[in-house]
């Protein structure tokens, strides 16, 4: 049996005038499906990708579909500290403050381990990982001088469940976890709040392209929905992280899972 998918969700301003900033936001994905779901949430949205034409194509989409502002741009390569300082500073000339930061760039990939090379792991460990730990260096002072802030991070719930093929992926995404708990703890006393989702299948085109229909097919066998999720589903809870509603959260990992015990 499959669950059906529920409506769309209406509008609750829940991040009425807040500024927000979503990385990998181009595409069909969760980044793309939360910087729209800020926009309608009655954000100011900065949006960042490495793709500079997608990008621009997603901002004129938001635009477009939520009736909003376009929001702002940045072309932004995840692995070059130099880029991340700039998308800093792009945000704050741009707002002034810095209320809320996605943290969403990953990349996976599938291999065994005996077969896997050290650029694989490497690359999807810098992009996944290493790339979270500089943009939160970089975003923490902003914060930190304001007093106030919130970080959400996209983990996985193979950060906790073994799935073959996966090593680098769910390595690196057991530590976004793990930084995600501890730069919460560092940030508290500053006002700052850092929290990530984990979800287990969200699909979108990319997905579909990059995943064989048989993988796919075994991976959905494990919902209970019978369906995986769809991106703004994920994105709601981000929403969640991100507003006034989750005040007393931090430090944790919520999953957004249908997956079978």
């Amino acid at each position: 049996m499959t669950v059906p998918v529920p409506p769309y969700p209406e509008p609750r301003n829940l991040l009425k005038e807040k500024s927000v900033v979503v990385t990998a936001a181009a595409g069909t994905g969760i980044g793309y499906a939360v910087a729209k779901r800020a926009a309608e949430e009655g954000a100011r949205v900065l949006i960042s990708d490495f793709h500079e034409r997608r990008l621009g194509e997603a901002a004129n989409r938001i635009a477009d579909e939520v009736g909003c502002e376009r929001p702002a741009t940045f072309v932004c390569d995840v692995t070059q500290q130099g880029h991340i300082d700039q998308l800093r500073d792009t945000a704050v000339e741009q707002f002034g403050q810095v209320d809320v930061l996605i943290n969403n760039a990953g990349l996976g990939g599938e291999a065994n381990i005996v077969d896997m090379t050290d650029e694989q792991w490497d690359r999807v460990l810098e992009v996944t990982l290493t790339s979270l730990f500089r943009m939160t260096r970089a975003f923490l002072p902003v914060m930190f001088g304001a007093k106030s802030g919130v970080m959400v991070n996209n983990a996985s719930v193979l950060g906790w469940r073994a799935q073959k093929g996966q090593a680098h992926y769910a390595a690196a995404k057991a530590g976004v976890m793990a930084f995600t708990r501890c730069s919460a703890a560092e940030a508290a006393e500053h006002g700052v709040r850092i929290n990530a989702v984990a979800p287990s299948l969200a699909m979108h085109p990319f997905l579909a392209k990059v995943t064989t229909e048989e993988m796919l097919a075994d991976l959905v066998k494990k919902e209970a929905y019978g369906r995986p999720a769809e991106v703004w589903e994920v994105a709601n809870v981000m929403i969640f992280l991100a507003s006034d509603l989750s005040s007393y959260m931090t430090g944790e990992v919520v999953p957004v899972s249908s997956q079978r015990a």
